[in-house]
């Protein structure tokens, strides 16, 4: 059943495996893996590898930019020794598709699976979104892997330019075939390397328009927007003006409903000098404004605010916005023990979030408002989806055989990010938490 509201995504319960694989929860790996069904040489169950199959075929991330999914889904394909068919077949999809299956297969390829790296090969050499796939192994496979492709890529371009003609593999080819690319950081063992000597000419540097300008320019209403805008754009990055504070609640775009671009950046400069006024922008009724009131005080706010950010990370959970509970539970966070009033809500907020981005942020405002009982959470998170939360369990799970036995699978594994493996790396050689 859908814990959505009817013009949302449907995710399935948290309390399920489908629910589980949605989030990139650790546990749904667990579970997957280790589940009643699943034979003894670890091939999957039906129900494990229908489930598996489904978070592959739809992208199920909330914020697909930041999300991570593909060593999640990658390690349980591999691990389940599931076929690679159904991920193959997202190669032909639309380009989004097309992307989600190139960042699977390389993976597998990397570790070890010739039929992942062969068919992104075969793909570069009819597929429709081959330079998008040329694009992406280049930067993640080591390039004897597909240095070969270049008269296949000059025959498919013919005249044109890829779009990303200054990355991989363009650069090197432009170079020349076994020439490392000028900025590339290559270079031959033992080759001695000289920086270039700049020789610079005295010249008056152009600091622009006054900030006194540059504030009338925000105070006039009849300012152009352009003009609005690079004025915010050069005041922040200028010292911090407590001038500007009283401009904040008429620095909306025409319509009143966004702020104008770069404003939050700007008062995020103005930092502590701003906290007063920021907690009667936070009890506003203007949307935007109330954020930017409440984003500054998550970061420069004293305990006398802790209410407004309770409240606030209360109306996210109760309006599911999924994007944002993460600013008032780091704020929480910052007041330790004091904040522990917000420990049910962010133990649910972890539990059921499908903004795995911020499932970490969660976690970590847990571990400092009500910090006990956090071992199977920790625990769990060696096997999320995201390197943040597998970064947290490598620090903090217990010493205990099978977590042991986790952390070296995790510096073992070549699709790892670096700073995990070695992350993983140090623990199992210094041990404890």
């Amino acid at each position: 059943m859908s814990e959505e509201t009817a013009d949302e995504q449907a995710y399935a319960s948290p309390n399920t495996l489908d629910g589980l694989l949605q989030r990139g929860r650790g546990l749904g790996a667990l579970r997957a893996l280790d589940g009643p069904e699943t034979s003894a040489a670890s091939a999957a169950s039906a129900a494990s590898a229908a489930s598996v199959y489904e978070v592959v075929r739809q992208d199920w991330r909330w914020d697909t930019v930041v999300d991570d999914r593909a060593l999640y889904l990658a390690r349980l394909i591999r691990e389940l020794g599931l076929a690679l068919g159904p991920v193959r077949t997202l190669l032909a999809g639309d380009a989004d598709d097309c992307e989600r299956a190139t960042r699977i297969l390389e993976l597998l390829a990397l570790s070890g699976s010739a039929e992942a790296r062969e068919a992104l090969r075969a793909h570069v050499h009819e597929g429709e979104h081959w330079t998008d796939v040329l694009e992406s192994v280049a930067d993640v496979w080591p390039v004897e892997w597909w240095d070969d492709l270049r008269d296949v890529a000059r025959d498919r371009l013919g005249a044109d330019r890829p779009p990303l003609w200054r990355s991989e593999p363009w650069v090197r080819w432009r170079m020349g075939a076994g020439t490392p690319a000028a900025g590339t950081g290559a270079h031959t063992a033992g080759a001695e390397t000289h920086a270039p000597v700049c020789r610079l000419r005295p010249h008056t540097l152009d600091m622009g328009p006054s900030s006194r300008r540059l504030l009338d320019v925000l105070a006039d209403d009849g300012s152009a927007l352009h003009e609005r805008i690079e004025a915010l754009r050069l005041l922040a990055g200028r010292p911090p003006d407590p001038a500007l504070i009283p401009l904040v609640p008429g620095l909306a775009e025409v319509n009143g409903e966004l702020p104008l671009p770069g404003l939050g950046f700007a008062v995020g400069r103005l930092g502590p000098l701003a906290v007063p006024e920021a907690r009667a922008w936070a009890a506003s009724g203007r949307s935007w404004l109330s954020w930017t009131g409440v984003q500054l005080l998550a970061e420069h706010g004293t305990v006398q605010d802790l209410p407004v950010l309770l409240a606030e990370l209360e109306a996210h959970e109760a309006a599911r916005q999924w994007c944002g509970p993460a600013t008032p539970a780091t704020g929480i966070a910052r007041f330790g023990p004091a904040g522990a009033e917000a420990a049910p809500m962010l133990r649910r907020l972890w539990l059921r979030t499908p903004h795995s981005y911020e499932r970490p942020d969660y976690l970590r405002a847990l571990a400092a408002v009500a910090p006990a009982g956090l071992d199977f959470a920790y625990t769990e998170s060696l096997w999320d989806c995201e390197p943040d939360a597998r970064l947290l369990g490598i620090t903090h799970a217990p010493d205990l055989p099978h977590v042991r036995e986790r952390l070296a699978a995790l510096r073992d594994d070549p699709m790892e990010e670096a700073e995990v493996r070695a992350a993983a790396g140090k623990r199992l050689v210094t041990g404890g938490r």
